[in-house]
């Protein structure tokens, strides 16, 4: 099988002894708050309950974010994503499968900090760790044994959108500011906001719970994918900023794009928790 961005069950199950296969359960819990970004709850206990054989747990918050950044969420640092991705053992060769347990934000999440420190070889399990139990796929209790690795990030620093180019991009035809937050919130009519309700001027709505079955963590089919592609209406040429409230839901509308083709891509890094509560920056509703 030719390497894709989501694999099956099946087919990871086949992989589970290949070196080359670094497994990592992303589950983490976001509670979201009527005003400001979502309380985290750390996942590791439900992977000490039984995770896929060999997987580590990573936590969004803890390890995938830069710790004495101004925003939560924030994309760490090469050094810090170095430091992370040698503790856990990942080879730069290395083709990480990433899954979880609900709330699939939170693994596109990682997907994209990995994709934006250059790592080539980054897949999702499709159906997290529900659709592998309905499968039939054992599950383990037993911690992986880890050797710590050589690491060097390559970062693409044209994946990280800064407020500058937020505000360039409002009256910009070539540049498209994509909403993946639900359509109450991107309406700022009902859901939480960040600071200030509504959304960045001239911004589409494209909510990243549209993208797959938010009850099985199952991706819709590609087929249906293209079509709310190509609902978009995006020209060749133009270039996507994707956002949503804390850079968490953008991260799944940038994968969908990747997998589709669309690579002309970026994500506002921490998106309306900064737009928000930035006194001069607009925002539009209704």
């Amino acid at each position: 099988m030719p390497f894709t961005n989501i694999v099956t069950p099946e087919w990871l199950s086949e992989h589970l002894t290949d070196p080359a296969i670094k497994i990592l359960d992303c589950t983490t819990y976001m509670l979201a708050q009527p005003v400001g970004p979502s309380k985290i709850e750390s996942g590791r206990a439900q992977y000490l309950k039984g995770h896929i054989p060999g997987a580590q747990h990573v936590c969004m918050e803890q390890d995938f974010s830069e710790p004495a950044a101004r925003f939560a969420f924030t994309v760490p640092s090469p050094d810090t994503f170095n430091r992370l991705m040698q503790r856990i053992g990942v080879h730069n060769d290395d083709h990480v499968v990433l899954y979880g347990h609900q709330q699939m934000s939170v693994v596109t999440r990682i997907w994209f900090v990995l994709h934006a420190m250059g790592h080539q070889k980054i897949s999702i399990l499709n159906g997290g760790l529900a659709l592998w139990v309905k499968s039939g796929m054992a599950l383990s209790t037993q911690l992986p044994t880890v050797t710590a690795s050589h690491y060097k990030a390559e970062p693409k620093v044209e994946r990280v959108a800064e407020i500058n180019k937020v505000t360039e991009a409002i009256n910009d035809p070539q540049k498209v500011l994509l909403n993946a937050l639900k359509k109450e919130q991107f309406l700022g009519t009902g859901g939480a906001h960040y600071g200030r309700p509504g959304r960045i001027p001239n911004s589409l709505s494209w909510p990243a719970t549209d993208l797959y079955d938010p009850q099985t963590g199952e991706f819709k089919g590609l087929e249906e994918l293209t079509a709310l592609l190509r609902e978009l209406d995006l020209q060749p040429g133009q270039q996507v900023i994707n956002y949503c409230g804390g850079g968490i839901a953008a991260t799944t509308t940038a994968f969908i794009l990747e997998t589709l083709g669309f690579t002309n891509w970026s994500v506002y890094d921490n998106s309306m928790n900064e737009w928000a509560n930035t006194p001069d920056k607009a925002l539009q509703t209704g």
